[in-house]
């Protein structure tokens, strides 16, 4: 058990119920890093042990990008207690992993383990929840501007309230880690779970400038490909571009928290956003190709770039997580 220095810090009680769940149900071996390096010499020293990785999203994706670059990462189950803001987990509850720190602390112990494509680009960069690369014009905030499929539709009109009330998260590592705890209204008892997952996927790569309102004058021209096929040229601004691995909706997850639904993996939903009221285009591929004038791009909870021309390819099933049993 890798227990994220950050972790201790924001939520030690939580840490504490998890380290007691684990320890009653199956003998753990707990590590404390003071810091990334430490975390990751910990998890390369981890023999034949499975790793638990006790921490928020920044804690999984340094995780993942470890075993990545190992060449392990398909070979070693991960499971996951997430500790931290709701902001800072919102990655690890779209993923289908219970916030509560019994529940996940129980499916570590219980669970089974899925396998999860993810993308990878041409610099050995990973997304696991998907990415986005925002843009703006005089029209104001992107508030309707989807990334997650047809959820990520209602999400992006549910954006607008909980954008009035942004935070900051921590951030270790000088990466870009706004997000937003989006608020539930008065809804049938499924409801609140489910749009608090859509709406956190609606945010968790939206830049911080949109979230405040101060969107950029100006209109991304930028030439996509989806498997060769062109979908924008440089002759025809576009608004955003989204791209999600697995092509899955939103479902409510075994804890009643939203996660992925079960859908065929192998093929990223690509969505590109036009300016306007147009409709966005909607296409299924298994790379995607970006190319244009300098752009940022928002990968899960980090920002990467500026760059001129980047590619994500879906590997299917490269990962595996342990989540609540289906039943």
């Amino acid at each position: 058990m890798v227990i994220d220095p950050v972790a201790r810090r924001t939520d030690g009680e939580s840490v504490r119920i998890a380290k007691d769940v684990l320890s009653a149900g199956a003998g753990a071996k707990i590590c404390l890093p003071e810091g990334p390096e430490e975390f990751l010499q910990a998890l390369a020293r981890r023999g034949r042990r499975h790793p638990v990785v006790v921490g928020d999203d920044r804690a999984l994706l340094r995780a993942v990008g470890l075993l990545h670059r190992e060449r392990e990462l398909s070979g070693v189950p991960l499971s996951l207690v997430p500790v931290g803001t709701p902001e800072t987990v919102a990655l690890s509850r779209t993923l289908g992993v219970p916030t509560d720190a019994v529940a996940a602390a129980r499916t570590v112990l219980d669970g089974g383990e899925r396998p999860m494509d993810l993308l990878t680009d041409d610099s050995d960069g990973i997304v696991l929840g998907g990415l986005r690369i925002p843009c703006g014009d005089a029209d104001g905030a992107l508030s309707g501007y989807a990334v997650y499929g047809t959820a990520g539709e209602r999400a992006g009109r549910a954006a607008p309230e909980a954008a009035g009330r942004p935070e900051r998260a921590a951030d270790p590592e000088g990466a870009d880690p706004d997000a937003v705890d989006p608020g539930d209204g008065p809804r049938p008892w499924w409801r609140p779970a489910a749009r608090t997952a859509r709406t956190a996927l609606s945010l968790l790569a939206a830049p911080a400038a949109v979230r405040r309102g101060r969107v950029p004058a100006q209109r991304l021209r930028l030439r996509i490909e989806a498997d060769g096929a062109l979908l924008a040229d440089l002759d025809r601004p576009v608004r955003g571009v989204s791209v999600v691995p697995g092509a899955a909706d939103l479902a409510l997850g075994a804890d009643g928290a939203g996660g992925r639904a079960e859908r065929p993996g192998g093929l990223a939903e690509v969505v590109v956003h036009w300016p306007g009221g147009e409709r966005p285009m909607r296409v299924q591929a298994r790379a995607v190709t970006v190319s244009g004038s300098d752009f940022r791009y928002r990968a899960d909870a980090l920002v990467g770039g500026p760059v001129r021309t980047r590619t994500w390819t879906v590997q299917p099933g490269a990962w595996r997580l342990r989540l609540p049993r289906q039943g």
